[in-house]
């Protein structure tokens, strides 16, 4: 079978060619977003086969499969390591249109310099060939990143977590940055059974007892301040929906109290409201002092099927996009008020649903004061839609409402090592969309300005938002 992944891969002109092979192809990659396992690197994990590695932990792959009629020992159940590979071989035929096609495609090229499409013809022979590479120890987690000319990573962390692994991966002199960005989802989340749990955590990681709201931020504080010493710039927030507003009639103090007294107790809408509003802006006022970017996922359902979240737990591919809702109201409150006060930090807003791509485009720009390029900025096209389609969307919209060098672009948001090849995949996209540009005269050929563009959308923008 003819190779899919060549010089001309996406890209559709001989200026996309040009663009990509000139200024993009051999940049370095920061990864400002992503879910690997810092211990995975500080201990250079070596992987058993390409099972461990390729299908392990990846939701994107669990929903296609189970979409192809695939049973579930295939996929999470306990089905022996080459049986789950022969039913990714399968499922993969019937990606036309995935982006899992094209990111199979590459990582098979790139990693194991596999150039022939994986199917249940080829599939014998790739699980062969990519073991005995795997086995070689020459794909170890490190040597993928090294590989991949990755330049700086940021993980997703828990606040009460050590950091443990990342002093490792400091103290070895590993060339590649490995940086913990701030994940307090578990402290917002009032509402969640394990609430009451999580604070003892909480209050085990700071040495602080919490009973209100002032003990609480201290302790978030000395979290804070654990993170910024180990390098962090970032944070990330996900939420299903913005919730903001004031009403003087409940405190935080009050909410939590309640929460403190009675564990599974159900709080109100008005009473969620008053506990995360204080809780979020005492975090990006937090954020603002120390300088750091906070990102803000929302429009994602998830574990919308409780039969599956039963049996395979979180993050197993039953997540949706939700429908739009005024988001522009309790957002806009929110910044308003830390903007009002002189306490806006950066942001990187994302929507998971595609429709909400202009709205958050013009948000952004009511809030950009001039101090540093992109302050408030449109996140790239995330999980439902880093595909083809998806990214050219956001590309669209964000090219209509805001400057394009600003753009802090990709990421990979993946729990999986060889996901770098999205950063190329993002990169071709990139370069065809300015290419095509130029060849229907809506751009001039200037190539210092291209290359200007270029650089700082696929490398210095998310580089200077990271550097101290």
């Amino acid at each position: 079978m003819k190779s899919l992944v060549n010089e001309n891969f996406l890209l559709e002109s001989n200026t996309a060619l040009e663009l990509y092979n000139g200024y993009a192809k051999d940049l370095p990659i920061v990864d400002y977003h992503c879910h690997i396992d810092a211990k995975e690197i500080a201990e250079d994990i070596n992987f058993g086969n390409i099972t461990e590695l390729w299908l392990k932990g990846d939701h994107y792959k669990w929903r296609l499969m189970r979409a192809c009629g695939i049973e579930e020992k295939y996929i999470t159940g306990d089905a022996p390591d080459k049986e789950k590979f022969m039913m990714w071989a399968k499922a993969v035929e019937s990606a036309f249109g995935n982006p899992l096609y094209h990111w199979t495609c590459l990582e098979l090229s790139r990693y194991f310099g596999i150039d022939e499409p994986l199917s249940t013809l080829n599939a014998e022979e790739v699980w062969n060939r990519t073991n005995e590479i795997l086995q070689s120890g020459k794909l170890s987690a490190r040597k993928i990143m090294t590989d991949s000319n990755v330049e700086l990573i940021c993980t997703t962390d828990d606040p009460c977590d050590s950091l443990i692994y990342h002093e490792q991966i400091k103290a070895s002199g590993f060339g590649p940055a490995v940086l913990p960005a701030f994940r307090p989802d578990n402290i917002v989340d009032i509402e969640k059974s394990g609430f009451n749990s999580y604070l003892a955590r909480l209050e085990s990681a700071s040495g602080k007892q919490i009973n209100s709201m002032n003990d609480l931020k201290d302790a978030l504080s000395s979290r804070l301040d654990h993170f910024a010493s180990h390098g962090c710039r970032l944070s990330d927030h996900g939420t299903e929906y913005i919730w903001y507003g004031e009403d003087l009639s409940i405190t935080s103090d009050e909410v939590l109290a309640k929460k403190l007294s009675s564990p599974e107790a159900k709080l109100s809408d008005a009473e969620l409201t008053a506990f995360k509003s204080d809780i979020m802006l005492f975090f990006a006022r937090e954020y603002a002092k120390r300088k750091w970017t906070m990102q803000l996922h929302f429009g994602c359902k998830r574990n919308v099927n409780t039969v599956m979240l039963n049996s395979a737990g979180i993050n197993c591919g039953c997540d949706t996009i939700t429908g739009s809702s005024d988001f522009v109201t309790p957002l806009t409150g929110f910044m308003d008020i830390l903007n009002s006060e002189g306490l806006l930090p950066k942001m990187i807003i994302y929507s998971l649903n595609p429709t909400d791509n202009t709205i958050l485009d013009t948000l952004c720009g009511c809030y950009n004061d001039g101090s540093v390029p992109g302050k408030i900025q449109h996140g790239a096209a995330w999980w439902f839609n880093d595909n083809l389609s998806g990214m050219e969307d956001q590309l669209r919209s964000l090219c209509a409402q805001s400057p394009l060098p600003c753009f802090v672009g990709m990421l990979t948001d993946s729990r999986c090592f060889l996901s770098y090849t999205r950063h190329e995949y993002f990169r071709r996209i990139f370069c065809n969309y300015l290419g095509t540009a130029v060849e229907r005269n809506r751009f001039p050929y200037d190539k210092r300005i291209l290359k200007s563009i270029i650089e700082r959308v696929c490398y210095t923008n998310a580089r200077d938002m990271l550097a101290k």
